[in-house]
């Protein structure tokens, strides 16, 4: 073979994707001594895409101060693209779960201020298209905390102003956007969208996601409760109707709060990155694609980043392969030249997930399949 693309995703908990990528490219250069290896970043716009469209970019990462979900003070990073016109962010960098303890999490008090700070920031910088993986967040403010950094007015029905926070949603009256900050105008969004949630209703951010984010039954109405009104108040000042549109309801609701607000495109995750990685352009002419994750299951074949790389390879004519630490019994193959699972049988858990064993199954599984070519 003369050209193989690699482009996996992180095996989480065990390995990145550009270290699974390394230990495929070693795979395959014990058959294919004198093989071109294009690897391309890639991720499924959760954990892991800043980091592979900031590579992708060749970019570099940069740190701006700014506020978790309660408000108290973090240093966060981002990345920028090498020309400085492309900022790429996650808001779980600073809105997210993972930034609260257990006794912490409360989503009618929690805010998406700080997302809000990276974007302001990546503003200043000069940077006016913005990649933004949405997911992980604590919060379930429709974005109106990140909104208020950016010059939007949220106030009650006696004029005054209000926080950007989930119980102030239903407390919105009118949304005043005079004083947005003026560069917006030339700014371009692109959010990374994985779910289908609508903005509100039991399919909504409030009722799906609100309890993993601290809300029990009762706080999860009186949000969804808020998000209604929300809805509504929105609709009187754009005319636009955020309540049904799929994946509105993504970051507890930001992802309405961009599309609306910002004129985001929500698109897939894997999409983003892989658009970003300028991955039909690089594979054009491959004689093989090598994709994977951690765990190959029935979600895969329902959009995850081994199905995004198949469709584009199969457009072009490229057969690929999927490699994967597990494969459950459940796991459909939608048209992979294979499947497999790099663990040896009886292999423990434990010791699979030992980041220098997985390496080293990747390679020895990889050179056996290549001989077998």
């Amino acid at each position: 073979m003369k050209k193989i693309v690699v482009a996996t995703d992180s095996f989480k908990g065990c390995l990145s994707s550009s270290q699974v990528a390394a230990a495929v490219s070693s795979g395959i250069l014990e058959v294919f001594h004198d093989c071109e290896i294009v690897r391309i970043e890639a991720a499924d716009g959760g954990e892991g895409t800043c980091a592979a469209l900031t590579g992708a970019l060749g970019g570099r990462m940069v740190e701006a101060v700014v506020h978790d979900p309660l408000m108290r003070p973090l240093r966060a990073v981002y990345g920028i693209s090498a020309d400085g016109r492309t900022a790429v962010m996650e808001t779980a960098t600073a809105s997210g779960l993972a930034l609260l303890g257990p006794l912490e999490r409360n989503p009618m008090k929690t805010t998406t201020y700080g997302t809000g700070e990276m974007i302001s920031d990546a503003l200043a910088r000069g940077c006016r298209r913005f990649l933004i993986g949405l997911g992980g967040t604590a919060t379930n403010d429709a974005g109106t905390g990140m909104l208020s950094v950016l010059g939007v007015k949220f106030m009650d029905f006696n004029g005054r102003p209000l926080p950007g926070t989930g119980e102030s949603l239903a407390q919105v009256a009118d949304i005043d956007m005079g004083e947005m900050r003026p560069e917006l105008k030339e700014a371009e969004f692109t959010a990374a969208c994985d779910v289908e949630n609508p903005f509100c209703g039991p399919d909504g951010a409030a009722f799906i996601y609100g309890p993993q984010k601290g809300a029990d039954a009762r706080m999860a109405e009186a949000l969804d409760s808020g998000m209604r009104n929300f809805a509504a108040a929105t609709m009187r000042a754009l005319g636009t109707d955020i309540r049904k549109v799929r994946g509105a309801g993504a970051a507890g609701g930001m992802g309405a709060a961009l599309l609306a607000f910002l004129h985001a495109d929500l698109v897939p995750g894997a999409e983003m990155v892989l658009d970003a990685s300028d991955f039909d352009r690089k594979a054009a002419g491959a004689d093989l694609v090598i994709t994977g994750e951690g765990r190959i299951d029935a979600q895969t074949s329902m959009g995850k980043l081994p199905l995004r790389v198949l469709r584009r390879a199969s457009a072009l004519g490229i057969p690929v392969i999927a490699l994967a630490g597990d494969i459950s019994p459940d796991a459909a193959n939608p048209g992979f030249a294979g499947m497999f699972r790099i663990s040896p049988p009886g292999c423990p858990r434990e010791t699979a997930m030992r980041p220098e064993v997985a390496e080293a199954n990747i390679r020895r599984t990889l050179a056996a399949i290549l001989r077998g070519i």
